[in-house]
């Protein structure tokens, strides 16, 4: 049985009201901000397991909202098809692999994430090839997701590649949230590693984490998103050096 101390449990609270209050405001960085705040306290199979409940929660709500669900799903059901299933698969390495080594490959994709904002790298609009890429796409990102835990490279830069408004942006990567984090818990479960002492723990973080989502909702528009774009960005570039660092002196 794993008892968190006091202390860690609050820490982690806090951890997920400041990564709801971010999604809440750029529609993004629930799974990026929690897994990146909480490996290096727990490892990271701990934190992703802990992030299971309100990612699945906080992605639905924003996967609800909108009114376009099904238009996406029609658009999207390659792309979160081969999701699906490669974040499966990917999650029986997740499983064998040495925690430090994936705590790496965290970091790395952290700073590939922020390295796409800082250079304006973008994934050139699909237009007629969107057939073919939905589900190379979704491979990636189910790839990326079962390993690190995190959805962002390629798949947040994929959808934003689609040219959709803000809010069917939003909308549509809470949608591939929501597929991401049940089959990331599915081939969890399926495969024995599901501790119920965390996941108790992850059924309580979906307070903060909401708390933080309706609170980042609530500012969105009234805040400069520009400036809290690249506050984001500098501070997960930080955190992504500090990860692969310590991950990588207790690798040694």
């Amino acid at each position: 049985m794993i008892m968190l101390p006091i202390e860690l449990i609050i820490y982690t609270a806090l951890v997920y009201i400041l990564a709801g209050f971010v999604k809440g405001v750029v529609g993004v960085g629930l799974p990026t901000i929690s897994l990146s705040l909480l490996a290096l306290v727990l490892g990271l199979k701990e934190a992703i397991l802990i992030l299971l409940v309100p990612s699945l929660i906080t992605n639905l709500v924003q996967a609800l909202a909108g009114g376009r669900l099904y238009e996406l799903t029609k658009r999207l059901w390659l792309f979160l098809l081969s999701l699906c299933l490669l974040t499966w698969f990917s999650t029986g390495v997740l499983i064998i692999a040495d925690g430090n080594l994936l705590t790496i490959g965290l970091g790395v994709v952290l700073l590939l994430y922020c390295a796409s904002y800082f250079f304006k790298i973008k994934i050139p609009v699909p237009g007629k090839k969107e057939k073919w890429l939905n589900p190379l796409m979704g491979a990636l990102t189910g790839v990326s997701t079962g390993l690190t835990g995190t959805f962002v490279v390629p798949g947040t830069l994929y959808l934003q590649s689609m040219q959709l408004n803000r809010h069917i942006l939003v909308q549509s990567m809470g949608l591939s949230g929501s597929i991401a984090t049940i089959s990331l818990g599915v081939s969890l479960g399926e495969r024995g590693v599901l501790n119920h002492d965390l996941i108790i723990i992850s059924c309580a973080m979906t307070i903060p984490a909401l708390i933080g989502m309706a609170l980042g909702t609530k500012v969105r528009s009234k805040i400069d998103e520009g400036l809290f774009r690249r506050l984001f960005f500098v501070s997960l570039s930080a955190i992504g050096i500090w990860i692969i660092t310590s991950a990588s002196i207790n690798l040694n």
